[in-house]
């Protein structure tokens, strides 16, 4: 059984960027070592990236999301999230964005989270932290 690995967005962008080739090889394989799990917050801030600075149409947008869909199960933010990311906020003095996006990983129950925006190798309650893109 795999472990599970929540993907920010940040390693979500990289599965469709065709600029940085060796990033998007990571994620590909951190997609095949890890059972994949998101947010709907994660969705949100990819459409944001996808509709501002990629300026994608709405279908290529939407096909994306499918394309996520089917491979990563999608946590959703509901008060429950909200509510612990306050807690985590406290402890951890993370901005309140991230500490949603954590509350969400420990949440659904995930061992890692892959981020470049976080501190790789730290530990929030029982998740760490991975960023898949420094050199191990």
């Amino acid at each position: 059984m795999k472990d599970r690995a929540f993907f920010d967005t940040n390693v979500l962008i990289y599965l469709f960027s065709e600029d940085e080739p060796e990033k998007n090889l990571k994620c590909i394989s951190a997609l095949r070592k890890y059972t994949c799990i998101t947010s709907t917050q994660a969705i949100n801030e990819l459409c944001n990236v996808f509709t501002k600075k990629w300026r994608l149409p709405v279908k290529d947008i939407r096909f994306a999301i499918k394309q996520i869909e089917a491979v990563c199960d999608i946590q959703f933010v509901d008060l429950d999230v909200v509510d612990y990311a306050l807690e985590i906020k406290g402890k951890y003095k993370y901005s309140y964005y991230d500490c949603l996006m954590l509350s969400s990983v420990i949440l659904s129950g995930c061992d890692y989270i892959l981020s470049e925006d976080m501190h790789s190798g730290q530990k929030i309650d029982n998740i760490e932290i991975v960023n898949i893109f420094q050199e191990q």
